[in-house]
This record gives structure tokens, C-alpha cells and sequence, in this order.
């Protein structure tokens, strides 16, 4: 068993911290209070090959692993766990339609993904269903040309800010098994969105609802099989859980070095705060919570990328324990700070405001709970 990365994830590892060094962190604070991210971001971004890490090459893609990913969601959360994230939805939606899409769907879309000429959002989320994601109404009726859309999708991260919409739709029966996934651009008539949400973190990212209003889209916008939109929207969130677990883990490394580093200038008593016992005690239970978390996360990413018949439970595990264990780190390391750490030139107080939506989104930790509990019972019998 070895714990160590590769060279080449370490290369890959290095590669996403040094570039979210030098063009994401100088500008997350000004991004942040514009409350969008510069589009012309995400044409370097594809540069790295990070535009679509899951996506074969043949199409574009580098045809990365889900441990390879987290990497990269990991060292750019560094930087800011906001940008970091909102890019992992755009990949998870990218490995949904290399994975479930038709060939001429891969075709058609896949390449514009990768080079994120075409930045994709993902909208599962409903007014009404959130957690209880398989009651979500917005339907897709049949036309001649293909489907009609109507309803209302909620929280979505770039809503009126990206170029196309991997949305769940009802085309059948009450429950999963009645729910679909489709893909609809910008642009397309009966598309509309809500006014912009006003938010507690993850500023930079443009959220909003949105809305279908018999919005027509073609037959060949259906992803993959009609009635097979649930299993893939989670097939896709156990993904999706290693990349928002990933960029909470990154954005409360980012805090603890901040933290060290202060503690070993700032003075109080006659000595600077590393030397007090007591506090050394609490660097030392962040480091060993975010140590954890770590190898908890690659062993996560293994079981995904290995198929193995426990990868579910163990992404849920993994989304639940990171996050809650970052979120804790983040928060301390303010505390640490004192009044420094509730400025906002400090850094500090935006990772605790951008980390405390990882523990609801992608599924809430409770949720989290509940698969965790469930897996367990059923391998009981």
C-alpha cells in the first residue's frame, strides 16, 4: 500500500497550486466583491487541460482519474475554494456526458467543454426539492421536434452566467425512475433566470434560479437513455462529493498555513502565540484532522476510480468527515487570528464563509448520514 502520489500527480498537484497562486488568489478578494469570475479565466484554465479532467482525450479531455482531480480541485481551492469549485461542477458535468452520452452527444458538446468555450452548470435542485432530489417537478413534455420544458430550478451556481445547463427533468412517472437529463444552452427561447442570489460565501460565482418556460429543446439535447436522469445525476454526485470535499480540504490548508504563520509573528505576554502550550495543542488537532481527511479522501477517490461495490458510501463518508473537519479548521484559524481574522484583509474570514456551504451542498451532510447508514444495514443482510 502506498500513500505517496505519483510523479505525475505530484507534477499535477504542483502545476494547479502554482497556477492558482499567480492568476486566481492576487484577484479572489476583488472577484469576490464584483461577484463573478472573469471569463477569460477559464480559456487558461483549459490551457492546464483542466477543462475537462474526466473526459477522454479523444475528445478533448485528459482523461484523468477521480484521485487525479481531487488534486487539482485541491490545490486550486488554495487559492480560492469559490473559483475551485465552481469549476468542479463544470468537470462533473463534463464526465456525465462522456460517460452517458451518445457518441454524436459527445461529439457535439464534449469538445467545447474542454476548451470551456462552452462552460456548463448543472441543475438538479428544485424551490420545493432539495435534499428529496427524485420529487423534483419541472417536466419535459414530447413534441414533434422534441421536448418542452417548464419549472424551476433553484441554487444553481452559474445560472445566467454559463453557456449551457446539464438540467433533471421529469419525462415519466412520479420518482427516479421517471426523470430524465437533458442539456440546453444559453440562449435557447423559454430559458430565463431569477435575480442573483445574494450569498453568504462563494461570492465570485454567479447563482441563480433557473426557469423553463416552455422552453423548446431538440430530441438529440436528451443525455443519454430517457428515464435514466437520476442514476446519472448520482453516479455523477459521488464525483461531485470528492471535489467539493477536495476544495474544502485545500481552502482549510490554506487557513492552517495562514495561521502558522501568524502565530509566529504576532506577540502577546512577552512571546509570540506559537510558543504558548495550549495553542500548540490546537495546531496540532488541525493538523491531524486535515491529515485525516486527506487520506480519507484518496482512499474515496481510489474506490471510485476502482469501482469497487462500497465507492458510494465511502464518497459520502468522505464528503461528510472533510468538510465538517475543514469547516471546523477554517473557524479555529479565525479564532486564532482574533479580531484579524474577522477582516477581511486577512484572507481568513472568507475561507470560513466560502467552506460552510460544502457542508450542504452536493448533497447535506445529513444526507451524507443517511447513505452512510443505509450502505451499512444492506451489508448487514
Amino acid at each position: 500500500m502506498d500513500f505517496a502520489p505519483s510523479e505525475e500527480q505530484q507534477a499535477i498537484f504542483d502545476m494547479a497550486r502554482d497556477f492558482g497562486q499567480d492568476r486566481i488568489a492576487p484577484h479572489a478578494r476583488a472577484w469576490e466583491e464584483a461577484g463573478t469570475i472573469p471569463r477569460d479565466l477559464w480559456a487558461d484554465v483549459a490551457q492546464l487541460g483542466f477543462g475537462g479532467l474526466y473526459v477522454s482525450e479523444e475528445y478533448g479531455g485528459a482523461g484523468l482519474s477521480r484521485l487525479d482531480g481531487t488534486l487539482v480541485f485541491e490545490a486550486l481551492a488554495m487559492a480560492c475554494p469559490s473559483v475551485a469549485s465552481f469549476l468542479s461542477i463544470h468537470n462533473m458535468c463534463g464526465g456525465m456526458i462522456d460517460k452517458f452520452g451518445s457518441p454524436d452527444t459527445k461529439a457535439r458538446w464534449l469538445p467545447g467543454l474542454c476548451s470551456m468555450e462552452t462552460v456548463f452548470s448543472y441543475a438538479l435542485t428544485e424551490p420545493g426539492s432539495g435534499s428529496d432530489a427524485a420529487a423534483l417537478r419541472t417536466r419535459a413534455e414530447r413534441t414533434d421536434a422534441g421536448w418542452r420544458l417548464n419549472g424551476t430550478k433553484a441554487f444553481i451556481s452559474g445560472g445566467s452566467y454559463s453557456d449551457a445547463y446539464i438540467a433533471m427533468v421529469r419525462t415519466g412517472v412520479d420518482g427516479p425512475k421517471g426523470i430524465s437529463a437533458v442539456i440546453v444552452p444559453d440562449g435557447t427561447p423559454g430559458l430565463s433566470f431569477g435575480a442573483l442570489e445574494q450569498k453568504m460565501g462563494w461570492k465570485a460565482q454567479p447563482t441563480a434560479q433557473v426557469q423553463f418556460d416552455d422552453c423548446d429543446i431538440p430530441a438529440d439535447h436528451l443525455l443519454g437513455e430517457e428515464g435514466r436522469g437520476f442514476a446519472y445525476a448520482m453516479a455523477g454526485l459521488d464525483g461531485g462529493r470528492l471535489n467539493i470535499a477536495a476544495a474544502a480540504l485545500g481552502g482549510a490548508q490554506a487557513a492552517l498555513d495562514a495561521t502558522v504563520a501568524y502565530m509566529g509573528e504576532r506577540r502577546a505576554f512577552g512571546q509570540s502565540l506559537d510558543q504558548f502550550q495550549a495553542l500548540q495543542f490546537r495546531l496540532a488537532e488541525m493538523e491531524t484532522a486535515l491529515q485525516s481527511s486527506c487520506i480519507f479522501l484518496r482512499q474515496a477517490a481510489w474506490k471510485l476510480d476502482s469501482r469497487t461495490p462500497d465507492a458510494t458510501k465511502f464518497c459520502a463518508m468522505a464528503k461528510l468527515h472533510v468538510t465538517d473537519r475543514a469547516f471546523e479548521v477554517a473557524n479555529q484559524c479565525l479564532q486564532l487570528h482574533g479580531g484579524y481574522g474577522y477582516l477581511a484583509d486577512y484572507g481568513i474570514e472568507k475561507i470560513v464563509r466560502d467552506l460552510r456551504v460544502h457542508q450542504i451542498l452536493e448533497g447535506t451532510n445529513e444526507i451524507m448520514r443517511l447513505i452512510v447508514a443505509r450502505a451499512m444495514l444492506a451489508e448487514r443482510g
